[in-house]
């Protein structure tokens, strides 16, 4: 996937990077052994000067003399799931800190304003991210469509061949209505991914104009119009005060008989007790990889409801697809080595309305 021009570095500092810049790694343990284990670290040993051993992570109090030094002269942290808040008196040991690389998704759970007031400059491997969640929704949408968890479930029940004209009709991924919840960078993937098929497709995202959805190949609509025209509703909005239970009861009930929701963003987005009596009825159907709470109790419905896909948090990247965001960010790290702008900057008010 080509990657546009990005927009001048930052810096806290009026010299040139260094040509190895040094570099500490910021992250959970079990990440940081999970990449060293599977050499997803060994690019970045050749591109920055950094000590692969030595992780900055949270919950560890004082770093040990080797990390404290490497601490004091890092002019790159690069951070991954699990990097500590990069509070005042984090920072306050790093005082040569020129830019944070983070090798994942959201940075919302470490960068603090204190980063924007020293003028570190932030990037994130939230595009490569995106590519397996739109990759997720693409198969849960032609899926849902073609009602593949249904037919499957009554094949295993009668083990017979079943009346193809009357048994499936009303499915199929002709001319069937998508609606897309957030013109995300997962959002507008996910659009794209749908470009080939014979679908039409509806766009919700309150920055976004009629002109710029139609330049994307969708229709721009307003959330309860998509709601109610869609045989699929995906959300990709981020979490935000006012996004909390945007599925509430009564958009939820403005789903069509046979509808199909998908969330890939944040549980938040959706009233879950509400979803859940919803579902219930059996009316509707849903695929979700995020709920509320992270983990439902272990009595929840939705683990054996048979119009419900439960995932655990999976869509994202996982597995080989860690080092697609390690590659991505290693990337940022050699333009940076090089004096030359990040591709994917991240500013404080991006920030405000990303997941």
């Amino acid at each position: 996937m080509p990657k546009p021009e990005g927009t001048q570095l930052n810096s806290t500092a009026n010299q040139p990077p260094s040509a190895q810049p040094r570099t500490v790694l910021g992250m959970g343990r079990s990440v940081h052994d999970r990449l060293h284990r599977d050499g997803m670290l060994d690019r970045l040993l050749r591109t920055a000067t950094v000590d692969t051993t030595l992780v900055l992570t949270a919950g560890d109090g004082s770093p040990g003399p080797a990390l404290a030094e490497a601490l004091a002269g890092a002019e790159v942290l690069f951070t991954h799931w699990g990097c500590p808040p990069l509070t005042e008196d984090t920072l306050r040991a790093m005082p040569k800190l020129r830019a944070v690389i983070h090798a994942a998704g959201s940075v919302k759970h470490h960068v603090t304003d204190a980063v924007w007031a020293r003028g570190i400059a932030v990037s994130s491997a939230a595009a490569a991210n995106a590519l397996p969640v739109a990759e997720y929704t693409l198969a849960a949408i032609l899926f849902a469509n073609k009602g593949v968890l249904d037919s499957a479930r009554s094949y295993r029940r009668t083990r017979a061949a079943p009346d193809h004209l009357a048994g499936f009709s009303g499915l199929g991924n002709y001319r069937r209505t998508v609606g897309i919840v957030g013109a995300s960078r997962i959002g507008r993937r996910v659009v794209e991914l749908l470009a080939p098929f014979d679908l039409d497709v509806l766009l919700h995202d309150p920055y976004l104009g009629p002109a710029d959805a139609a330049a994307l190949g969708a229709e721009a609509t307003g959330l309860d119009d998509l709601v109610r025209r869609s045989h699929v509703v995906s959300i990709h909005a981020p979490q935000l005060p006012e996004t909390h239970h945007m599925f509430d009861a009564d958009r939820l009930g403005l789903l069509c008989d046979g509808a199909t929701l998908i969330n890939t963003s944040r549980g938040s987005l959706v009233d879950t007790r509400a979803l859940t009596e919803q579902l219930r009825t059996g009316r509707i159907s849903a695929v979700l990889d995020v709920t509320e709470p992270d983990v439902p109790p272990a009595d929840s419905p939705l683990y054996d409801l048979p119009n419900v896909l439960l995932t655990p948090h999976v869509a994202g990247s996982l597995g080989n697809e860690l080092g697609r965001m390690t590659d991505w960010a290693v990337d940022e790290l050699e333009r940076y080595a090089r004096g030359l702008p990040f591709v994917h900057e991240v500013g404080p008010s991006e920030l405000a309305r990303s997941a």
